[in-house]
C-alpha cells in the first residue's frame, strides 16, 4: 500500500493565490531588511570597502534576477499567447522601457538624498534629511516588490526563487543603510528603524504589482518585462555608481558575479 505525500493547506493556499503568495514573499523580503539593520545597534562601523562589496553583491542578484525570473519568463509567456520571436522579445523589450521610464520619473519627482550622490528630484530644502534618504531607499525597494508580485503571478516557483534571492540581498542591504545613517549623524535607533522600516515598501509593491497582472492575465508578458526593467534602472543608476564611487571597484565587481551566480542557482533550483 502506498502513501500520498500531503501537502500543508497553507501551502497550497499560496501556490493557489498568487496576491497571497506576493504578499508573504514581499513580507519575507521587508523582514530580512529588518533583520540586516538590527547589528547596526551594536556595528559601530563597516568598512567602505565591505559596504561596496555587498552593494556590488545586490546588484548581481537584481540583474540576474531581472534575466532569470523576469525576461526569460516574459518571453516565454508572450509565445504562450501566441506570439511569435519576434513579436514576443518586441513586447517585453517595450516593457523593460516603459518600467525604466517609470522609475526614472520618480526619481526625478521625488525629493530624496543619497549617502553619497547627494539630493536629487525636486527641491527638498524644507524636508528633513531623513526623510530624504527614506524616499530614496524606499524608490529602491518598489521595483524590488513589482518584480516578487508579477514573478508569483507568473508561476508559484518562479516567485519563490526571486523572493528568496532578494531577501538574501536585502540582509546586507539593510545593515548598510542602517550603517550609513549612523555615519550620516543619525542615532543608532533611528537609523535601525529607518533601515527596517524602508522594507516595508516591498510587500506593497508585490500586491500591486500581483493583483494587476491577476486582474489582467494578458498583461503577465508585459508585467515581468516592466518589473525587471525597474528593477534595471536601479541597479544601473544608483546601486552600481554608489558602489564604485570609492574606489573599490574590483570588490564590488566581485560582489556583483557572487551576487549573479547566487540568484542564476536559485532560479535554476527552485523555478
Amino acid at each position: 500500500m502506498t502513501r500520498t505525500r500531503e501537502v500543508p493547506v497553507s501551502f497550497v493556499a499560496l501556490e493557489a493565490s498568487p496576491m497571497l503568495g506576493a504578499l508573504v514573499g514581499g513580507t519575507a523580503a521587508a523582514a530580512a531588511t529588518a533583520f540586516g539593520a538590527v547589528p547596526a545597534l551594536f556595528a559601530r562601523r563597516i568598512e567602505q570597502r565591505t559596504q561596496d562589496t555587498l552593494l556590488g553583491f545586490g546588484a548581481g542578484v537584481m540583474l540576474a534576477a531581472s534575466a532569470f525570473s523576469l525576461v526569460m519568463p516574459g518571453i516565454e509567456a508572450a509565445r504562450q499567447q501566441g506570439a511569435g520571436p519576434w513579436g514576443a522579445g518586441v513586447i517585453v523589450g517595450v516593457a523593460i522601457m516603459l518600467g525604466a521610464a517609470l522609475i526614472m520619473a520618480l526619481d526625478r519627482a521625488v525629493p530624496h538624498e543619497h549617502f553619497i550622490k547627494g539630493p536629487e528630484g525636486r527641491s527638498s530644502a524644507r524636508m528633513k534629511r531623513t526623510w530624504l534618504f527614506v524616499f530614496a531607499i524606499c524608490l529602491h525597494n518598489l521595483p524590488e516588490g513589482l518584480a516578487i508580485g508579477v514573478a508569483y503571478a507568473a508561476d508559484f516557483a518562479h516567485g519563490t526563487a526571486l523572493a528568496t534571492g532578494i531577501a538574501i540581498q536585502d540582509v546586507p542591504e539593510g545593515l548598510v543603510v542602517a550603517v550609513a545613517l549612523i555615519a550620516a549623524g543619525y542615532g543608532r535607533g533611528v537609523a535601525v528603524l529607518v533601515g527596517a522600516g524602508s522594507g516595508l515598501v516591498e510587500p506593497v509593491g508585490a500586491v500591486l504589482g500581483a493583483g494587476v497582472v491577476a486582474a489582467v492575465p494578458l498583461l503577465l508578458p508585459a508585467g515581468l518585462g516592466f518589473a525587471a526593467g525597474a528593477m534595471l534602472f536601479v541597479v544601473s543608476h544608483e546601486i552600481i555608481p554608489e558602489s564604485h564611487r570609492q574606489g573599490h571597484e574590483n570588490h564590488a565587481t566581485t560582489g556583483l558575479m557572487i551576487g549573479f551566480v547566487l540568484m542564476m542557482l536559485l532560479d535554476t533550483a527552485l523555478a
